[in-house]
């Protein structure tokens, strides 16, 4: 009969992180994790202006139906990537995952440059695709994991955010690509595809140079590394001249090994154990994403259907539709630190879905043009754009930190399906086809008003469900799985090597009611 020895470990790893003030090592985060949604954002806005440009003779001769599957063969490479590497990134890390993730979308993009027909691009894209979705999963585990708690949450929505400072930007380069005048048009959409890559290389090197996430190696049996890392970075700190408060005793850790979750055992802890959280994190996702699915992929349509803007002129119109999704992150995000997740999730919520409803009417009612059409748009989406990453936030922050990246993974690969595929399809039929010199603005507006009450509904959603996670320590929004009892663990910061009084410990944690007053012992047992 095998010897049963489990290991209980006392730390103060999470204390210590949650106490740093900000130094350069945040920033270093900031940048080297953060730029990934720059260089999505970068390519995806000149990707969307490649239709013209790929349809033409000279280069693939695409048709408009050709053009749009290449959007839909990225995003499923998105769902595909998050569901695998979400899962890898909790079991490998959240280092390797950032890195390989990265590579790959780095790889498919540049590929795609050298497409030669309309399925060698579909493939490229779908790998390009594949890499940016577990680059969501990897990264956004890593950012609210390293940050201290009083910091979480307005550097994890501003960097969700800064995707639209990618958009912008690829908005002004694909007015330069796409000018026949500057780039022949053989040239343009190709160099478009290696922009991310370029850019890509100098953000890997700087990766390199990011730690482990300290508290992924404690809660997988590499406690003595996630000391030495934290001791690191303190002393990059001291050697500021900055002094570093005592972390009280109290606030220390129990963790005990843990074994590898199957696909059911997660159902169970996420919808028998977390069942009001799960339904938080799928309607923040899903109702985000049908809205900027819907809005995103037909503002070319609605500016050309109905306002008569010139197709190669939409790129001056999208470029303060960007700015503004870029600024509301950064001006309302402190407020979701302050103010508290809540509060500020549901008046995001509702303040974009209320507007949308606003300019709905007005859009109806004929009184808009080009320009204020643009600028409803810059207003409504200055608060959906913190909301819908704060969405983000939340679904990786309410659930314990073994399951983090598929937690991530698991509701943006829901969501995408719910409103990221749905959306652009359904908005799509109602503009109606460009042949039409007087379209119908009733079929739209009543698109507009569906948008609306989904957002208005996220919102409310949030306000009832919603959790205060502000300024606390993730081990205090949702116990790690691999957490023990601090009145069963030693002090010592060694092994206690007792299997009765493991098997009481865990089964003490997973029968504890949680914030939201429901428990599942059963997700912690083997199949």
């Amino acid at each position: 009969m095998l010897e049963t020895r489990t290991k209980v470990v006392r730390s103060l790893v999470p204390a210590r992180m949650d106490r740093l003030p900000w130094t350069k090592f945040h920033w270093l985060i900031v940048v080297g994790l953060g730029v990934s949604w720059i260089l999505d954002g970068i390519e995806i806005q000149i990707v969307s202006s490649m239709g013209g440009p790929l349809q033409d003779a000279g280069t693939l001769h695409l048709t408009s139906g050709q053009v749009g599957a290449m959007a839909s063969w990225y995003l499923a490479g998105q769902v595909v990537g998050a569901l695998v590497f979400g899962r890898l990134t909790d079991r490998l890390g959240r280092k390797k995952l950032f890195i390989l993730t990265l590579a790959i979308y780095l790889i498919g993009s540049g590929l795609a440059g050298f497409s030669w027909n309309a399925w060698s691009l579909y493939f490229f894209r779908f790998i390009a695709g594949t890499g940016i979705g577990g680059e969501y999963t990897a990264i956004n585990s890593a950012i609210d994991e390293i940050m201290p708690s009083k910091y979480r949450g307005r550097v994890d929505i501003a960097i969700n955010g800064t995707y639209w400072g990618g958009a912008a930007l690829g908005a002004a380069a694909s007015l330069v690509l796409f000018n026949e005048q500057l780039i022949p048009t053989g040239w343009g959409w190709r160099i478009g595809f290696f922009i991310g890559p370029v850019l890509g290389l100098i953000i890997i090197f700087l990766r390199r140079h990011i730690p482990e996430s300290p508290r992924w190696l404690l809660t997988h049996g590499r406690a003595e590394e996630a000391e030495r890392t934290v001791d690191e970075i303190e002393a990059q700190v001291r050697s500021r001249g900055i002094e570093l408060p005592p972390v009280d005793e109290s606030k220390a850790l129990d963790i005990v090994d843990t074994d590898r979750l199957s696909y059911v055992q997660m159902g169970r802890i996420f919808f028998g154990r977390y069942p009001s959280r799960s339904f938080l994190g799928f309607t923040m996702m899903a109702t985000q994403a049908f809205l900027y699915n819907a809005i995103f992929f037909t503002v070319g349509l609605v500016l050309i259907n109905f306002y008569d803007v010139p197709a190669h002129h939409t790129g001056y119109y999208f470029f303060p539709f960007a700015v503004g999704n870029l600024i509301g992150p950064l001006v309302l995000g402190p407020l979701f630190d302050s103010i508290g997740r809540r509060k500020m999730i549901c008046a995001t919520y509702l303040g974009s879905g209320s507007l949308l409803f606003l300019s709905a009417w007005a859009f109806n009612a004929g009184i808009l043009n080009a320009t204020t059409q643009t600028l409803f748009w810059c207003v409504i989406f200055f608060f959906a754009s913190a909301g819908a990453s704060s969405a983000y936030l939340t679904v990786s922050e309410i659930f314990p930190l073994e399951l983090r990246g598929q937690a991530i993974s698991f509701f943006f690969a829901i969501a995408q399906g719910a409103g990221g595929v749905v959306a652009p399809f359904l908005f799509g039929h109602l503009v109606g086809g460009a042949d039409n010199p007087n379209p119908d603005r009733f079929p739209l507006t009543v698109g507009y008003l569906i948008g609306a009450g989904f957002m208005i509904f996220g919102g409310l959603v949030a306000w009832f469900f919603g959790v205060n996670a502000e300024g606390k320590s993730l081990e205090d929004i949702a116990d790690p799985l691999s957490a023990a009892k601090p009145a069963d663990a030693t002090a010592e910061p060694a092994a206690v090597e007792d299997p009765a009084l493991a098997v009481r410990t865990i089964a003490a944690v997973a029968s504890e009611p949680l914030s939201d007053g429901s428990s599942d012992i059963d997700a912690l047992k083997a199949d």
